[in-house]
């Protein structure tokens, strides 16, 4: 049960780290974070004209109604002045949210190193510690993410509560499935970083498990031997007896058996141990 538990872990947290860096680099390099729309209200039919459409994400903005439509610029260049945006409040959305540019970037940096110690922590589980490496990449890449949204979302807030109110004027927006990929991916990555720091916890609970208990070595007490300070295994694993060991087992039973008069004496017996 505990390794079918493993291999699950395993899984999930490869394929939810995996989908979360495909939809974070989906998101990072289109154009569908944020849908602007800006016209005018006629008041004899309160029909609305619209003045100006566009989609942005991070690196580029594209028109698609208005006198732009067509036209796709870089981000750092759409205040040129022959592209004619209708308010100043939406350049100013538009310069805003750069400010949260980076923060999608390091995310995807990250994930994509976590992706790659966790496959490589898959590959040798042995090395127990590359699933919390790789956790705590997963989690960092979903906080960074978190913080560029939420700068992103309130960037465009606050231009938004200060823009003038006006009736013969209409402005919406909306986010894109761009933005709606990166916050998936988030939960995604963190899903996985939660994941890989639990398999770290299993590996090294099962590395302990199966690791021999101090208390099962004893030392070697005598001094008179050449491998005291050793430890030495219990007495249930000791190998079998060896054919020399029971030869001098019985070379020692027949000395014992002479009769006394062919022993020698004590005072003969030379001594050569060091004790």
């Amino acid at each position: 049960m505990s390794q079918c538990s493993s291999r699950a872990l395993t899984l999930l947290s490869s394929v939810f780290g995996a989908c979360g860096l495909l939809l974070v680099g989906i998101a990072v390099s289109t154009d569908y974070w944020l849908y602007m729309e800006e016209g005018t209200v006629l008041p004899q039919n309160q029909t609305t004209e619209v003045k100006m459409a566009l989609h942005a994400g991070l690196w580029r903005v594209c028109f698609f109604a208005g006198r732009e439509k067509g036209r796709c610029v870089a981000s750092e260049y759409f205040l040129e002045p022959e592209i004619n945006l209708v308010t100043e409040n939406t350049e100013n959305i538009l310069k805003t949210v750069r400010t949260a540019t980076p923060f999608p970037m390091v995310s995807l940096f990250l994930v994509f190193t976590a992706f790659v110690i966790s496959n490589i922590g898959h590959i040798r589980p042995q090395r127990t510690i590359l699933a919390f490496v790789s956790g705590i990449f997963f989690i960092l890449s979903g906080l960074s993410l978190v913080v560029g949204l939420v700068l992103y979302i309130s960037s465009i807030n606050d231009e938004v509560m200060n823009r003038p109110s006006s009736s013969e004027q209409y402005f919406h927006y909306r986010y894109g499935w761009s933005f709606a990929f990166a916050a998936s991916s988030f939960l995604l990555k963190e899903g996985a970083g939660v994941m890989s720091v639990y398999l770290f916890t299993k590996r090294y609970a099962e590395e302990e498990m199966y690791r021999p208990h101090p208390a099962f070595y004893r030392p070697r007490l005598s001094d008179c031997s050449d491998y005291s300070g050793q430890f030495l295994q219990p007495e249930a694993w000791r190998r079998g007896r060896s054919p020399s060991d029971i030869s001098s087992d019985v070379s020692i039973q027949m000395t014992q058996n002479y009769p006394p008069a062919i022993k020698y004496p004590d005072h003969l017996h030379i001594s050569t141990s060091p004790c």
